[in-house]
This record gives structure tokens, sequence and C-alpha cells, in this order.
């Protein structure tokens, strides 16, 4: 664990982040290494800053709180996170996600102490696993966003990371989902977004009355079907308003004949 600990905070209410300075300005061994009013700058300032603990609003403009940790949990050193918002609704959602806390606003000095004093727990159990051990916030970035969600909950977005570059796609503009190796493509009005994801995890974040599964490497959003041809025996194409061609299996086929 470092002599000191490296803080970020991310609220999109400057006063909120004020105070949370104020506060941590009374404890021995904290930094605060920057400041970020919304989600987008959140995930440049975690990569490039490399904080050991992030005090994160929730609801924010452009990328929610949730959608951040989705995008920088799976990495290496990825850091220990406080949620801080006025809203308790979100609590259950931000244990089931690895949160180190959840600070309800208003808080006072003595709820932050104590928030302050579990991240530095957590932080010494991490550094005292092996190099090999999971981040702090978690590893996999679907299944924190799925559980985020709430059951029962499709995404109404895809967030793809890009570097430091953040991509925002709303469901209805995604054209089909093509597995790639290890990485899935999103394919949007004429652009494709990798995202380091299986297809199956994608599948099952997709709204199922709107996107189907039509092969083992695509689902497809019917929307955009203009026909289906045989292709072979067993075999069809399935032709989208654009002119892109893709395979349907039989199963992938019978999938689609209930939507259509």
């Amino acid at each position: 664990m470092p002599e000191r600990l490296r803080v970020l905070l991310v609220d999109d209410e400057a006063p909120a982040r004020s105070l949370l300075r104020e506060y941590l300005g009374a404890h021995a061994g904290v930094e605060v290494v920057g400041e970020c009013a919304n989600g987008f700058e959140a995930v440049k300032a975690i990569a490039e800053q490399k904080p050991d603990l992030v005090f994160l609003d929730v609801q924010m403009p452009k990328l929610d709180g949730f959608e951040v940790l989705e995008l920088v949990a799976a990495e290496p050193g990825a850091p220990a996170v406080i949620f801080c918002t006025a809203y308790d609704e979100y609590a259950l959602r931000a244990f089931e996600v690895h949160a180190v806390d959840y600070l309800l606003k208003p808080f006072g000095r003595d709820r932050l102490a104590e928030s302050l004093g579990r991240a530095r727990d957590r932080l010494a159990m991490a550094a005292a696993r092996t190099q090999d051990a999971p981040p702090v916030a978690g590893t996999n970035g679907a299944a924190l966003a799925a559980t985020a969600r709430g059951e029962g909950r499709f995404a109404e977005r895809i967030v793809v990371r890009d570097g430091a570059q953040v991509h925002v796609i709303p469901t209805d503009q995604v054209d089909y989902v093509e597995a790639q190796d290890d990485y899935v493509a999103f394919k949007s009005e004429g652009k494709q977004f990798l995202k380091d994801q299986t297809l199956s995890a994608v599948e099952g974040t997709l709204d199922p009355a709107r996107f189907v599964r039509i092969h083992r490497s695509f689902i497809l959003n019917i929307d955009r079907i203009a026909k289906v041809e045989l292709y072979a025996k067993d075999s069809r194409i399935a032709i989208l308003r654009d002119g892109t061609r893709l395979p349907v299996s039989r199963a992938g086929y019978a999938r689609l004949s209930q939507l259509l």
C-alpha cells in the first residue's frame, strides 16, 4: 500500500467537489490528484493519473458512475471506488459492483473518515495479494454493467473505450454485432467500435425483442433487415437495408422467424 493515498474526485457539481477536498484535507497522507465534472473526464483522468481511490458520483452528464466503472474496472491496477450521491436507490447496486462504500449526500466529516478507512483497508488487502490478483474494482466490466442495470433491464446504450476516448452508442443505432477473435465489433452507421467482450455477454445485454443471434458470430438488429434469402441447404443470408449481407444459420433463422 502506498504511503500517500492518491485520490480523484468525480462530481458534476463544483460545490460537492470542494466539500470533499476540504474534508480530505484534514487527513494526513491523502493527495487529491484531480477533479472531474463528467464521466468522460473521469475515464481519461483514471487512465492518466492512476489514482488509488475515486470518489464517484452516480448521476452525471455524458457517462454515469456505473458506466465509468464498467470502462475502467478491468484495467490493471483499477482504483477503489466510493460512490457519492444524493440518491439512495443506487446503494445496493453500488455494493454489488464491489464499491468500497456508498456516501449518501449530505454526509459529514465523520462519515467521510469512516469511508476513507474502509478504502485504506481494501487497498491494503489488495496490496497483499500477488500481482496476478484481480483489480480492486473487479475484472468483468460486462458483469458489472449488467448488475448496475438491474434484473430484467436491457442496455439503452453501449459504452466503448478507445484509449483515452470514449464512444457512447445508443442501442437503436447499432446495426449488428460481430465476434472478432477476443473482441466484438459494434457496427453503427457505417462505423465499427471494438470492445473486449464476448458475443454471448453482449447478447445478454440487448433486448431480445429487437436483437437476435442469427449466427454464432453475429447478432442483428431486426429493424435493419431488408430481406432474407436462401443461400444453401439449411443456410440463408440476411440482406440489410444498406446492402450488408450476413450469414444466417438454421438455428438463427428459427429465432429470427419468431420475431418477423
